[in-house]
């Protein structure tokens, strides 16, 4: 099964743009999940006051969303270099 993936001609393609793009544009993702960990403490804090358990869920899922963003996005500026 990994060798059809690994022999896939469009990933290949999209993971050449990808990491083009990203070169360009290294802290971005960064960025992005720091926005969204800012987004689900905003979400976290109103839903102290509303108790709804839609708000608590959708806190919690961009609050990881967010993290796993940074990381990756950590990860992979270090793999591209300067």
């Amino acid at each position: 099964m990994f060798k059809r993936i690994d022999s896939s001609p469009g990933l290949a393609r999209f993971l050449a743009l990808f990491t083009e793009r990203l070169a360009k544009q290294r802290g971005l993702p960064v960025v992005i999940g720091i926005f969204l960990v800012i987004v689900s403490f905003i979400v976290q804090s109103i839903n102290v006051y509303a108790q709804s358990q839609t708000l608590e869920l959708i806190g919690v899922i961009v609050q990881h969303v967010g993290l796993l963003t940074a990381l990756i996005g950590l990860l992979v500026s270090e793999v591209l270099g300067d």
